[in-house]
């Protein structure tokens, strides 16, 4: 939060001491539990401690973090938690905007910071998580991505983890640094390009403007267009291209398939608002199609149209696009292309197996053999996704929502995106949603981020049996 602080005391804001009060409160309640707990015998840690780590310290997290808005009085708790949890998971959704008390501009220079960098935060912590700690969780799904390339993993929680880290942590806080500079160049001033930096490499969303990337020109948008796809790769194909220089990035089946998805869905926005009476066959009208195709599939939620507004067709995509997600071990939500490609892989082996049923037939991903486990984990991955979703939008339509903004609002939520349809569009916030609706997508968005069986684990009986 110190680097909050400056932004405040460089502009003179109240926010300040608000964010100020934030720290203190922050370091006294860490304090104590570290003196509470320092003579606790120090231990290898196990699967359990693992799981039970990663999910109560993003909760943990997000308590501390949504105390800055809280002491500002901007927002209450309930909706100070949901911008920071929103934040935290990088999905994007917020209280502030259009048709609220607050706009974002509003925000004092501080809390605006703090909003973004809470993208920033956790952004290189999802990618850590994902390619150096579930692994060692065991959680077979997520090492799909492991499949045709293997990046700079970590097998157990020894020091190699953090080696791993740090290698991550370079990667993603250079590609944050070249793009400030080059939106600064492009003519942000520099406290806007490093919020956006931070939201668009995190694929978080949150700008410092109402209008979110409409504010600016055609060329930040499409530098903005070009950090998306980037940041929604797998970080160990960035990896072996900048520490190695082996471009395996068209070797690798799930890029392949990323790149293609966004290249249809893309043509498939152009065709469509084309024949609208709004937009014209143009470069204009292929700029949006392109933002919003890589913005809804690498989950970022930044906009520059109201796609709310499209024909039947598109929006109809908009919705299927909140499910896809970018590529595993990177910072995007969704289930993860990887996990669709296995799918498909699937239901072709489920088919041979019927026409021949004495055959022998492997599910291979490239010119690799997917085990059993990690196809099963997959399954189960995607039916508990389906079945949270379905869940929780009948919970939020329970609350008065509409069905097109229940099930865009549960399918936001779950896959870390932010707008939807319906009450939570991009025209929209999520600010009109009762205060049980919150803390619901809330947790929503902390299992899509943590991907789902990492915090459910911690439900069961058998986990805490000794």
């Amino acid at each position: 939060m110190l680097l909050s602080a400056a932004w405040s005391l460089y502009y003179g804001e109240p926010d300040l001491i608000p964010i100020l009060q934030a720290m203190v409160t922050t370091i006294i309640v860490g304090g104590l539990l570290l003196l509470l707990f320092r003579k606790r015998d120090k231990k290898e840690l196990s699967i359990r401690d693992g799981f039970t780590i990663v999910t109560l310290g993003w909760i943990a997290i997000a308590i501390f973090s949504a105390l800055p808005f809280f002491f500002s009085g901007y927002l209450n708790y309930t909706n100070s938690f949901f911008e920071a949890m929103s934040g935290l998971t990088t999905t994007g959704a917020s209280v502030l905007g259009h048709h609220t008390t607050h706009q974002i501009e509003d925000l004092p220079h501080g809390l605006l910071f703090w909003r973004s960098f809470t993208h920033f935060i956790g952004g290189m912590g999802i990618i850590v998580f994902s390619i150096a700690i579930l692994p060692m969780l065991g959680m077979g799904g997520v090492q799909l991505f492991r499949a045709e390339v293997a990046g700079p993993t970590a097998d157990k929680l020894t020091p190699r983890v953090k080696q791993t880290a740090k290698l991550l942590w370079g990667i993603y806080v250079g590609f944050v640094l070249i793009e400030t500079l080059i939106l600064r160049l492009e003519g942000m001033l520099w406290f806007d390009a490093i919020c956006h930096a931070f939201g668009t490499m995190a694929t978080g969303g949150f700008s410092t403007k109402n209008a979110s990337i409409a504010a600016y020109g055609s060329l930040v948008q499409w530098t903005i267009i070009f950090f998306m796809f980037c940041a929604a790769t797998n970080f160990s194909l960035h990896y072996f291209f900048i520490a190695k220089g082996n471009a395996e990035y068209f070797k690798d089946r799930e890029f392949s398939v990323y790149t293609i998805l966004i290249c249809l869905f893309s043509l498939i926005f152009l065709i469509d608002i084309s024949n609208s009476e709004f937009y014209k066959l143009n470069f204009d009208s292929l700029r949006h199609s392109v933002f919003t195709a890589i913005s809804l599939l690498t989950t970022t939620g930044f906009g520059t149209e109201d796609f709310e507004s499209w024909p039947p067709l598109s929006k109809t995509i908009v919705f299927f696009l909140l499910f896809i997600g970018g590529s595993a071990g990177s910072t995007t939500g969704g289930m993860k292309i990887i996990r669709s490609i296995l799918i498909f892989r699937y239901l072709i082996f489920e088919i041979r197996k019927l026409i021949h049923p004495k055959g022998i037939f492997n599910i291979t991903i490239g010119k690799k053999s997917i085990d059993d486990d990690v196809v099963r984990a997959t399954l189960g991955f995607y039916l508990f996704y389906i079945i949270i979703f379905a869940i929780t939008a009948v919970v939020l339509a329970a609350t008065g929502l509409d069905l097109t903004s229940a099930l865009t609002a549960s399918a936001s939520a779950i896959g870390n995106i932010g707008p939807g349809l319906g009450a939570i569009g991009p025209t929209d916030n999520w600010g009109g949603l009762t205060d049980f609706a919150k803390w619901l997508t809330s947790f929503c968005m902390l299992l899509g981020r943590l991907e789902i069986f990492t915090v459910m684990v911690l439900f069961s009986r058998s986990f805490w049996r000794k």
